[in-house]
């Protein structure tokens, strides 16, 4: 059996990470660390060399993109949350999956201006509007594909995990009540017990204080 460690923040893009990882019910060792300067240690950065997480050390080798490890592990072990090549949900399994990041590029980019950023007059009204409607129009497409449906495919899997992430840290400042099957869906994955244990905050800072982050006109 593989030897895991996984290096995660509290609410950061490793929650996809932890949250399969949890669901799959595999055995690993969790490493918390604060978003900040502790992950610019040149310890850290010899694991990811970027500074950012997760990083998952795996029998001595390390993974550091969530699609990759999400990849990794679903076929590593077998795993049911994913799907083989030759599926019939194969192609629709990878285009969710990787549809995750075109979620998230939006909601980094909100939360760098609303959080990473302190100073106002250093925040650009401009790009946080254009950044909210690109954002709104990617969770449209959820919102179509959801409708009459439970989960993103036949059943729950993985993708259900990366996009979920996604859309979590996108209610942070896209009213989400406004799409009714993606408002059902993420009330699904917000219930389960693998969700509710990733999002716990372990004693770590958050990164998100607020529910929700509006735009000054």
């Amino acid at each position: 059996m593989s030897e895991i460690v996984l290096h995660h923040c509290h609410q950061a893009r490793s929650v996809r990470s932890l949250w399969l990882l949890y669901e799959m019910d595999i055995p690993f060792t969790l490493v918390m660390h604060d978003f900040g300067k502790e992950l610019r240690s040149e310890a850290y950065l010899a694991k990811h060399p970027l500074g950012r997480v997760p990083a998952m050390e795996i029998d001595g080798k390390v993974l550091f993109e969530t699609g990759a490890i999400t990849e990794y592990l679903c076929e590593a072990y077998d795993s049911p949350l994913g799907r083989k090549p030759g599926d019939p949900e194969r192609m629709e399994w990878l285009q969710w999956l990787h549809y995750a990041e075109t979620v998230a590029v939006h909601g980094a980019t909100l939360t760098q201006q609303h959080i990473v950023i302190y100073d106002d007059k250093d925040r650009s009204q401009l790009l946080m509007k254009l950044e909210a409607r690109r954002l709104e129009k990617a969770l449209e497409v959820l919102d179509a594909h959801l409708q009459d449906r439970d989960f993103l495919l036949a059943d729950f899997s993985a993708v259900d995990i990366s996009v979920g992430y996604s859309v979590y840290i996108a209610q942070h400042f896209i009213k989400i009540g406004q799409f009714e099957a993606l408002s059902e869906w993420m009330k699904r994955l917000q219930a389960r017990d693998a969700f509710i244990k990733a999002l716990m905050p372990n004693g770590k800072t958050a990164i998100y204080q607020s529910k929700f982050y509006g735009i000054t006109d």
